[in-house]
């Protein structure tokens, strides 16, 4: 056989081979040496993060007769074609290509047969985010009651895209970004079993540059190996990874915290010019200032192995620079690596951000931290303002204890809402038309999902639907009440979180569904507007109907209000 890249050469066959996972490993294995297994798992994490090979690992444990405390024994029949990927009874499925109804329905189908050598089949799904809502909902109930001898594994990077129901029916482990530290002694360990030289700091380089994924290292390192010759060495690992020496990056920093601007900019030219990658570089200036914060303010958090620390100009440099100032540039350095992640001039954005960073003094932070301070006092005073003036146009005769109660809720909420706050405008031409058809039915339904949408959505869309309820439903759209109203106005503002819950709803319910957001204090006045604008049709509605009725309702209006809200809602009260 051919050249094997060192990812497919080194993947672990057992779960001690596992990098930076102890926790998982270490329940995989006890669950399988115990004879506690379940019959389907979920593993979610970054890339190359070990989810895979983890899976075919325990594939193997669960079929090895010769296993010991929980790890394979790899010379087995069964796993040795579990390891060369030619055993029937082990399935991998690409959910990106094979991601239809057909597909699940067809595994649905196959699941029921026993496995043909060995004692479990197991299903490895990778990338399952991928499948359709019909695949999704194809493989629930198998999902949830497969046979005895057949067990689901579900690798996914994105688990935030998976139905909470099929979540809600697994066994979930969340594998986490390898520590820089572990990557470089796996590294090493590799490069001494296949007896090439080595430089230390070129596998720092290379373990920094993987972000946390073991498999991106081992391609880094691949890629070093063979541009140079079978050395692995610290000039190669910069070239390869677009990454800048110590010593480069020092230079360019202490020009900008001199404040000479054209010599900074004259540096970054010369950095440039020699191919180092833009983001790449923007990382590395956003880690040398995260060193230098953590030396001043909490030095025992840094590890050993930074060597930049030990320097004497980087210690002069911590000296002489201030909190507030690396707070700052922190900031512009995290707002300019946005900008330039979409952006095909990079070379411009760095040129802008060294410009920003040689001007930035301590005064300039100091006056922007006050700046922002004065700023929301004033916000507040405005609110406040606003607040008064509204109390004496309503004419509310209130004491001045109550004022004073008032005044000081008052500095809170505008706090949070902003100066001038009103509520949320209501569309009264898409409240109305779920109105008319919303019945207590279609309520009880989206009360019971209500759950199970929120799961599927991100942490921070949770947060803004944390306090949220269905107040009325009908078969086509969903009135959404909030308890803040601020939280209502982001709610409506954001696109990504409206087109998350109409997706989602979709998946749960099988309809698409209108969506409606209103504040608590304006869904009563809503209500009680809706009923006395239609209660002439409210009227003919039940007149209709009571042709056909047994016995005829005492009031059509209250007997159409109970229908739409609900018993316990509706409340009668006599004139």
């Amino acid at each position: 056989m051919g050249y094997q890249a060192l990812y497919r050469v080194w993947r672990p066959q057992r779960f001690e081979d596992l990098i930076g996972q102890k926790m998982i490993t270490q329940t995989l294995k006890n669950a399988i040496s115990t004879g506690q297994t379940s019959h389907a798992y979920l593993f979610t994490g970054p890339r190359g993060t070990g989810k895979t090979s983890a899976a075919k690992i325990f594939a193997k444990a669960l079929n090895c007769h010769h296993q010991k405390n929980g790890e394979p024994c790899n010379e087995c029949d069964i796993c040795r074609a579990i390891t060369e990927g030619r055993l029937n009874d082990v399935i991998e499925i690409d959910a990106a290509s094979n991601n239809s109804v057909d597909e699940v329905r067809d595994i649905r189908d196959k699941v029921k047969y026993a496995p043909t050598q060995a004692d479990y089949k197991v299903y490895i799904i990778d990338e399952v985010h991928m499948l359709s809502a019909g695949a999704f909902n194809a493989l629930l109930k198998t999902l949830e009651e497969p046979p005895a001898n057949v067990v689901f594994i579900l690798a996914t990077t994105e688990p935030h895209k998976i139905p909470a129901t099929i979540i809600s029916r697994t066994q979930r482990f969340d594998f986490r970004r390898i520590d820089i530290q572990d990557i470089y002694t796996r590294m090493a360990y590799i490069l001494e079993q296949d007896k090439l030289t080595y430089e230390k700091e070129a596998l720092k380089v290379i373990a920094k540059a993987a972000a946390g994924g073991m498999r991106d290292a081992l391609s880094i390192l691949d890629q070093v190996i063979s541009f140079g010759g079978h050395k692995v060495t610290l000039q190669n690992a910069l070239l390869v990874t677009g990454s800048v020496t110590h010593e480069k990056l020092q230079k360019y920093l202490q020009e900008i915290f001199a404040h000479q601007t054209a010599q900074a900019l004259q540096e970054l030219q010369l950095i440039l010019d020699e191919g180092k990658n833009a983001n790449r570089f923007i990382e590395d200036i956003i880690d040398y200032y995260r060193t230098l914060l953590l030396f001043k303010t909490a030095p025992e958090i840094l590890q050993s192995d930074e060597d930049v620390s030990e320097s004497a100009d980087f210690k002069k440099m911590a000296a002489e620079s201030d909190a507030q100032l690396l707070y700052r540039a922190i900031d512009i350095l995290n707002e300019q690596q946005q900008s330039m992640r979409f952006s095909t001039h990079t070379d411009v954005y760095l040129e802008v951000l060294t410009v920003k960073l040689a001007q930035l003094k301590v005064n300039d932070a100091d006056e922007s931290v006050a700046a922002t301070t004065v700023a929301k006092l004033q916000e507040q005073l405005q609110g406040l303002t606003q607040q008064v003036r509204e109390l004496k146009k309503q004419g509310s005769m209130v004491s001045n204890t109550n004022m004073a109660r008032a005044t000081s809720s008052g500095t809170k909420a505008v706090a949070k809402k902003g100066s001038g706050y009103k509520s949320p405008k209501v569309e009264l031409e898409k409240v109305y038309p779920i109105l008319a058809n919303a019945t207590r039915d279609s309520l009880v339904q989206l009360k019971g999902i209500w759950g199970d949408l929120m799961a599927m959505l991100s942490v921070t869309q949770r947060a803004i639907m944390n306090i949220t309820q269905p107040v009325a439903a009908s078969n086509s759209g969903v009135i959404v009440s909030f308890k803040y109203d601020f939280l209502c106005e982001k709610a409506m503002a954001d696109e990504e979180l409206l087109q998350a819950l109409t997706s989602g709803l979709e998946r749960l319910v099988g309809d698409k569904m209108t969506l409606v957001f209103i504040t608590q204090t304006q869904w009563p006045k809503l209500r009680q507007k809706y009923l006395v604008e239609h209660k002439e049709e409210l009227e003919n509605n039940n007149n209709a109907a009571k042709a056909e009725a047994v016995e005829p309702p005492k009031d059509e209006v209250v007997d159409q209000a109970k229908k739409i809200f609900g018993e316990e809602i509706v409340e009668v009260k006599e004139d």
